[in-house]
């Protein structure tokens, strides 16, 4: 089974770094024209120019997903620069601040993430479905979480964001797979991410014992997440609608 873009256009946010990055660099190895949106000006570009360099069709655009108009702009350019958008993949986010319990939390930090993780997928999927009705096709993946299906201490406001995710998923995709748009979740588990290493980082001994709870008994690869999102906005993916698929090496599974 080949997965093949050719001819198609995939936008991925987040895009330049981790998973974000590995599926935009897999989409244009698959024959895609790729848009990369970050919030990192240089990087996104630099990582743009990367898959030029390569042979590969590409534009890096610096957006913050929590600013809509910042969004529209951006989906704006896309489309003006290749004339469509088949497949997105809304992989921005954030984690909470710190890791306290909710009594010694800010509103402010709850605000912050809720933006980035929530109101950035909707943004983002409002403009990439404006550009997909016109062609009565898309498909759309939007990047939750482990946390997203679970519950995880002391980041309660990441965790509701990320569940939030999957039922603005399962709603949005009932409201248009009848005009031919295909709208799935995915939840990765703990991988090997610039995020993930800063957690490390930052709390060791915690990281320690969640890694450990992996049943597979190790981090995923982003390249292992990046290939179910292609999959999933690939023809061989047709029937599955308003989904969630969880790639945390069984986590969630306990």
């Amino acid at each position: 089974m080949e997965i093949t873009f050719k001819d198609k256009v995939a936008l991925v946010t987040g895009a330049a770094v981790g998973i974000g990055w590995t599926a935009a660099r897999m989409f244009a190895e698959a024959g895609a024209s790729v848009v990369l949106i970050d919030m990192n000006k240089q990087q996104v570009e630099e990582r743009a120019n990367e898959l030029i360099a390569s042979g590969h069709q590409a534009i890096g655009l610096a957006c913050d997903v929590s600013k809509e108009e910042e969004v529209k702009a951006v989906i704006e350019q896309a489309v003006a620069t290749f004339g469509r958008i088949d497949a997105a993949y809304n992989n921005a986010g954030i984690h909470a601040a710190v890791r306290e319990e909710l009594a010694d939390t800010e509103g402010w930090d709850f605000d912050h993430v809720m933006a980035v993780n929530l109101r950035g997928i909707w943004n983002c999927m409002k403009y990439e479905l404006m550009e997909m009705k016109k062609q009565s096709s898309g498909a759309i993946v939007n990047c939750s979480s482990q946390g997203g299906v679970v519950g995880i201490p002391y980041i309660g406001a990441y965790t509701a964001s990320k569940h939030a995710i999957l039922g603005l998923t399962k709603s949005t995709a009932l409201e248009y797979a009848r005009l031919g748009i295909r709208i799935n979740a995915i939840c990765p588990g703990t991988c090997d991410t610039p995020m993930v290493r800063h957690a490390c980082e930052m709390s060791p001994d915690h990281m320690a014992r969640v890694i450990d709870a992996i049943p597979l008994g190790r981090v995923g690869k982003p390249e292992e997440i990046a290939a179910m999102v292609l999959l999933l906005c690939s023809d061989y993916a047709g029937f599955a609608i308003g989904q969630t698929w969880e790639m945390d090496g069984g986590y969630t599974v306990m």
